[in-house]
C-alpha cells in the first residue's frame, strides 16, 4: 500500500499551503487559522455559520474557534448576531472588508502560481483523486461530510426549478444549494 507516501505527500502539501496563508495573512495581521474560518463563513449556509459549526468543520476546539472569532471581529471583519429563535445561537456572517481580503488572499499566491503550471487535464486529474481521498477519509471515519445543499440528498428539486430541504422543511434559494451546510448528507449514500 502507498499509504504512507499517500500521507507524507498531503501532509507535505498541508504545511505548505499554512506557509502560504501565514504569508497571505501577515499584512492584516491574521494567522492561517484565521483565514481558514474566513474561508468557511464565507462559503457556509446560514445553519452552519455558528461557532459549533467552524470547530465541527475545522477540527478546532472551542476555545480556539472562541477566540479567533473574537479577534476577527475586533478587527471587523466578521460580525455575530444572535439567532431570532434561540438567543443562545450566535450565526457569524462575514463583513465586506473580511470578504475583500479573502477574495485577495485566498487561494494563496503560491497555490495559485502551482495550478497555473499544470494543465487543464492535469488539474481535473488532481480534483479527482483529492475528492476521492476526501469522501474516502470522512466516510471511512463516520465524518460530517459539509457539502453543498446541490449534492445532498434532503435537497429536492421542484418542477418549477425552486429548491426545498426536506431535513429542515424550508424553500433555498438557487443561491443556497452552493453553500456549505453542516446537515449534509450525500444523495450517493442511500
Amino acid at each position: 500500500m502507498k499509504t504512507n507516501h499517500i500521507y507524507n505527500s498531503v501532509e507535505r502539501l498541508a504545511e505548505l499551503l499554512k506557509v502560504g496563508a501565514r504569508q497571505a495573512g501577515a499584512a492584516h495581521g491574521l494567522q492561517p487559522v484565521q483565514l481558514e474560518v474566513l474561508n468557511y463563513l464565507s462559503a457556509c449556509n446560514k445553519y452552519s455559520d455558528t461557532p459549533m459549526a467552524v470547530t465541527e468543520y475545522l477540527g478546532q476546539t472551542k476555545g480556539t474557534v472562541s477566540q479567533t472569532i473574537k479577534t476577527l471581529e475586533k478587527k471587523e471583519l466578521v460580525i455575530k448576531t444572535a439567532d431570532e429563535n434561540d438567543k443562545r445561537i450566535s450565526h457569524i456572517a462575514v463583513t465586506p472588508l473580511g470578504r475583500e481580503i479573502l477574495n485577495e488572499h485566498l487561494p494563496t499566491e503560491m497555490f495559485v502560481n502551482a495550478c497555473s503550471t499544470l494543465s487543464n487535464p492535469a488539474q481535473e486529474q488532481v480534483l479527482s483523486a483529492l475528492t476521492s481521498l476526501l469522501t474516502s477519509v470522512i466516510k471511512s471515519n463516520n465524518m460530517k461530510t459539509f457539502g453543498t445543499c446541490y449534492s445532498c440528498r434532503h435537497n429536492h428539486k421542484h418542477d418549477d426549478e425552486s429548491y426545498f430541504c426536506n431535513l429542515l422543511k424550508e424553500p433555498l434559494r438557487d443561491s443556497d444549494v452552493l453553500l456549505i451546510c453542516r446537515e449534509h448528507e450525500n444523495s450517493s449514500d442511500d
